[in-house]
């Protein structure tokens, strides 16, 4: 049985939102990078998190953006 190795500069643990970004910054200053997730990074707890975003729309009355603070 082979096992693979591979060094990485960098390890990042969590593939959310916080996580990727993180990624994304390290790869871009030329570091090698690893993300590990439990899940698909479209499972994330940032993706299923979007019901929570609210927004006052300017075609819907009486809707105002005071009703949302």
């Amino acid at each position: 049985m082979n096992i693979a190795r591979r060094r990485f500069d960098c390890l990042v643990i969590g593939a959310g939102g916080g996580g990727l970004r993180a990624a994304l910054q390290l790869a871009q200053g030329e570091a090698h990078v690893a993300v590990v997730s439990k899940v698909f990074p479209t499972r994330s707890h940032t993706v299923a998190a979007q019901g929570g975003i609210n927004a006052a729309l300017g075609n819907v009355q009486p809707d105002n953006w005071h009703l949302h603070m």
